[in-house]
């Protein structure tokens, strides 16, 4: 039943729908952000995560500031003839 799956935590392979700090069943976090895949674990293969925080907005701009197409720092040049 699909109400039975609403219940289920994410395992490694699947996409990540929200942005946080994901624990695996041996303990191991990881900061995902959405539209990552959750990771296999080095040693136990596949794994089950459980989302046990969400970003603090400062975590959330360091996770996405190199994600920005346009990313390169803009610099000034002075033109004046002074």
């Amino acid at each position: 039943m699909m109400s039975e799956d609403k219940g289920m935590n994410p395992v490694s392979g699947e996409e990540v729908e929200t942005d946080g700090i994901y624990e695996n069943e041996w303990g191991r976090e990881e900061t995902l952000k959405r539209g990552d895949e959750f990771p296999y674990d080095p040693m136990m293969g596949q794994t089950e995560w459980e989302l046990v925080s969400l970003p603090l907005e400062s975590q959330e701009e360091e996770m996405y500031k190199n994600t920005k197409p346009n990313t390169k720092p803009r610099l000034h040049i002075d033109r004046s003839d002074k």
